[in-house]
């Protein structure tokens, strides 16, 4: 097959954060996928508990200085970019002093479920996709990992569908066993509104939580995967009914050439269109 440009959309990456099943699928896929001759670009948040110093990561000024309009506030986009030498792999982060600063990922130290953690999980998804229109880099495959980045099929096949450059762009999305028992804000419906999105797309989001924000971004994905064994038992329908093509991240050591083979049969379908 040809060489495919594929985005990667993490929640985590190890060595940036530590070691766990996600930070190292997120990790390992990207670099195997790049080793077998395609193209590739990953991105994930730039959460307060990285350590720029030692990561060597710095700010992209050509590409940070943006306004993301959350909830009728402007919130700068911040690009940072760090290297893993070793393997000529680059990481782009989403960063924001209003976002991102804090040192801990989705609950405060007492275990509170942060209550911005729509707007993030919004933010992140704008942020991402900002950031490669304005590197002006075509995706044939955009690859979601976790519910960080569910709202990103949700955002490209509507606001951006007629965007030259992901108009042919095939969008997968990964479960993991990251769920959360909390709601999220109730207006997150309409926050992504204000951000665009029509109303009609936002359906089932009025008091969602982790089913719901899991189920928009499999509605519009063209794949869905199961990338993790303890997928919660919530979503066990929308993974049975899911009209599209499915994958199970295979716990083998051959998986990135299996992952490649799957990407391969999406490139000869047509992306779903909404």
């Amino acid at each position: 097959m040809a060489k495919k440009r594929i985005l990667y959309v993490a929640p985590e990456i190890f060595p940036y954060l530590p070691e766990s099943y996600v930070s190292n699928v997120c990790r390992f896929l990207p670099q195997g996928i790049q080793e077998r001759e395609n193209e590739i670009r990953t991105f994930m948040p730039k959460f307060g508990c990285v350590n720029e110093r030692k990561n060597q990561l710095h700010e992209v000024i050509r590409l940070s200085g943006q306004n993301i309009i959350l909830d009728n506030s402007d919130h700068p986009l911040i690009i940072k970019v760090a290297s893993l030498q070793v393997v000529r792999m680059q990481i782009y982060f989403i960063d924001s002093d209003d976002y991102f600063k804090r040192k801990q990922l989705y609950r405060s130290p007492e275990g509170e479920f942060f209550a911005d953690n729509d707007e993030r999980m919004i933010f992140f998804a704008k942020g991402v996709i900002e950031t490669v229109r304005k590197l002006g880099w075509t995706p044939d495959i955009i690859h979601c990992h976790g519910w960080i980045t569910a709202m990103v099929p949700l955002f490209i096949k509507t606001c951006y569908k007629d965007n030259p450059l992901f108009q042919d762009t095939r969008l997968v999305y990964s479960i993991y066993n990251d769920q959360f028992d909390e709601p999220l804000c109730p207006t997150v419906a309409k926050k992504l509104v204000g951000t665009g999105i029509e109303e009609q797309y936002v359906g089932g989001l009025e008091n969602a939580g982790y089913p719901e924000i899991i189920a928009k971004a499999a509605e519009f994905s063209d794949a869905l995967i199961t990338a993790h064994p303890d997928m919660d038992p919530r979503l066990a329908s929308l993974w049975d009914s899911y009209p599209r093509d499915k994958f199970v991240h295979p716990d083998t050591p051959d998986y990135v050439d299996q992952y490649n083979a799957f990407y391969d049969t999406l490139m000869e379908k047509t992306p779903i269109a909404f």
